[in-house]
């Protein structure tokens, strides 16, 4: 069906049949083992590109040019939808139409962007600001009017709950639909019911961020789907997970001098060129 079906509409035919776990990647290579776990879409984390890529914060860092290609990299290694963190748009209104025309170019099914100024900061950190209403809507219907792909699923996410209040996200989220956008992305909801209240109250897809050590509660994925959510993304599990494992094992190389007892906890060559489907002997 993938290869006959655009990534695009797959991803609006899986949102619109239940809730789609989409984990965070941050290169090409951990997009192909989600897919090869079976997962039906990709989610290109932000915050994974700045981390694992450039060595540097999720405050904004990278150019639309740097992060269409990364991303790009990542949706040509995979069959499966991937939607990408847009940030701001990269800038004002005409940005963000450049920010759709370029991640379609690239492969994209998706992105998120977002209602904080710049510089942004992560979503569960404080000290955020945001933009105004009416200046986020005229980024929202440049980014829809600028789609050539109808199916391009285009996202508005709101920081509205941490910094003004969470009928004020509400608010916004209603008001960014009425501009164009396809789906809502809430973040940093505090507790469960506000999870469900948000869902009641915003008649549109939503996607659900369960990102670790952050201001929202870790919920699974069949209580996010009863509530009515269709998307939950998971940005950094996988980047932390390889950055505490891979700590340890160098770690453990500087003081035993050889990586052979490690060796039962990493992907074997064969392993590797199965993912990469490679063939040596060819």
């Amino acid at each position: 069906m993938l290869g006959v079906m655009s990534t695009t509409k797959r991803l609006r035919q899986l949102i619109s049949n239940g809730c789609v776990p989409m984990p965070g990647v941050f290169n090409a290579s951990m997009g192909r083992l989600v897919e090869q776990a079976g997962f039906d879409a990709v989610y290109i984390s932000g915050a994974g590109l700045c981390n694992a890529t450039a060595g540097v914060p999720d405050i904004g860092l990278l150019t639309l040019t740097e992060v269409a290609q990364l991303a790009g990299y990542v949706a040509r290694a995979v069959k499966i939808p991937c939607i990408v963190d847009a940030d701001t748009g990269f800038g004002g209104v005409e940005n963000a139409a450049r920010t759709i025309e370029l991640f379609e170019q690239v492969g994209l099914a998706g992105c998120h962007i977002e209602d904080q100024e710049f510089p942004k900061r992560c979503g569960h950190l404080a000290g955020k600001s945001l933009v105004e209403i009416d200046d986020m809507n005229e980024k929202i219907a440049a980014a829809a009017a600028a789609k050539r792909d109808p199916d391009f699923l285009l996202i508005a996410r709101t920081d509205a709950r941490a910094v003004e209040s969470f009928d004020k996200a509400v608010e916004r989220a209603q008001s960014y639909l009425a501009a164009g956008a396809d789906a809502i992305f809430p973040e940093a909801l505090q507790n469960e019911q506000e999870f469900r209240d948000f869902a009641n109250a915003v008649d549109a897809p939503l996607l659900a961020n369960m990102t670790e050590f952050g201001k929202s509660p870790l919920l699974s994925r069949d209580q996010l789907a009863e509530f009515g959510y269709r998307m939950v993304i998971y940005p950094q599990t996988a980047f932390r997970v390889t950055m505490k494992a891979a700590g340890e094992m160098l770690r453990d190389l500087k003081e035993q001098g050889t990586q052979e007892s490690w060796l039962d906890r990493m992907q074997t060559r064969k392993e590797l060129y199965e993912l990469l489907d490679y063939d040596p002997t060819k």
